[in-house]
């Protein structure tokens, strides 16, 4: 049941849906009535609510998800959230009202993290440490557990080991990078000049500016690849590597050119999709408790200016994260 957006009653809440797959114009913001949580979920007043580019692309209608829930629409993107647990259902025994939480939810086909309140199930929920903000926390999951997972799932990431980061300064790369750091391998970064000094400020031995020198001239025998850029980028990265070295590619769309670039030259590539994990969250919540990494947020939105974060999102070139208020 939706009413459009006027006065709040004590059951109704505000919520991002779309109801075709379009331009930034489809995204509406409109009152719906408050779920309830069901056996083992939870329902959460969401603080913070993260942006990342599978909302943009889903809401054009590309991508895997797209395909999915195509039939299904009106639909509310967003699967990073923070917030209170505010109900639970039954069978819940690891989370009471009024914990932090924050998880990658409803992913793939559910999302429902831009909203005042969002249902979770309460295995996809970490506690926030008390050093992160609520609204900050929200811009964290999915793009810790992609360099998480990435890094040291896939590519199996150890001290002392060298790592190429490209796009260092974005979501998933200034988090990357600074899981390497804590991890003690030595980290080189591709960004632009301006994000020079904030790489450098989070520990980033080396930092090449794509815009006027080749990456690919100035390293060689890396043991590890994280490439958020895809094609190309990618392809032009198999020459860096050492002969035990291996590229892990985020952007689904190219992913597989660029594995089978690799194995044309008797390289190591791989494609991943990020997955939940609440054990990975525990730990990257650990390291943020310990100071050893911050999340930046270049910009906080209001529900109601989602489309002007979309606008941002598509453009590229954001520094650590954008995330929406939902307060």
């Amino acid at each position: 049941m939706e009413t459009t957006v006027g006065q709040h009653s004590d059951s109704s809440m505000r919520q991002v849906v779309y109801r075709q797959f379009g331009e930034r114009d489809v995204l509406q913001v409109v009152s719906s009535d408050m779920p309830s949580p069901e056996d083992r979920q939870v329902l959460i007043r969401v603080h913070g609510a993260g942006l990342n580019p599978i909302d943009w692309k889903t809401r054009k209608g590309l991508g895997f998800v797209a395909q999915q829930i195509e039939s299904s629409l009106p639909w509310t993107p967003g699967y990073d959230v923070a917030g209170e647990v505010v109900a639970i259902g039954d069978g819940v025994a690891t989370l009471a009202p009024g914990d932090r939480v924050m998880g990658m939810i409803g992913f793939p086909l559910n999302g429902g993290a831009y909203a005042e309140y969002a249902l979770a199930t309460a295995d996809e929920l970490a506690i926030v440490p008390e050093e992160l903000d609520l609204v900050t926390a929200g811009a964290l999951p999915l793009a810790a557990l992609t360099a998480w997972q990435a890094l040291f799932e896939v590519a199996k990431l150890e001290s002392g080991q060298k790592i190429l980061v490209h796009a260092g300064a974005g979501g998933v790369g200034h988090l990357a990078v600074q899981f390497a750091l804590a991890r003690g391998a030595h980290v080189i970064a591709t960004a632009s000049a301006g994000n020079r000094d904030f790489l450098a400020g989070l520990g980033v031995h080396e930092v090449i500016d794509y815009h006027t020198a080749d990456f690919a001239d100035e390293c060689y025998g890396l043991d590890v690849v994280l490439d958020l850029v895809g094609g190309d980028t990618g392809k032009r990265s198999l020459r860096t590597l050492g002969e035990n070295g291996m590229l892990v590619t985020i952007p689904t769309v190219t992913a597989d050119e660029i594995v089978s670039a690799a194995e044309e030259q008797g390289l190591r590539a791989h494609g991943m999709t990020v997955r939940p994990d609440v054990f990975h969250l525990d730990e990257i919540a650990e390291l943020i408790e310990d100071g050893d990494v911050k999340v930046h947020i270049e910009k906080a939105f209001t529900l109601g200016q989602v489309a002007q974060a979309h606008e941002l999102l598509e453009g590229g070139h954001v520094r650590g994260k954008l995330v929406l208020d939902c307060r």
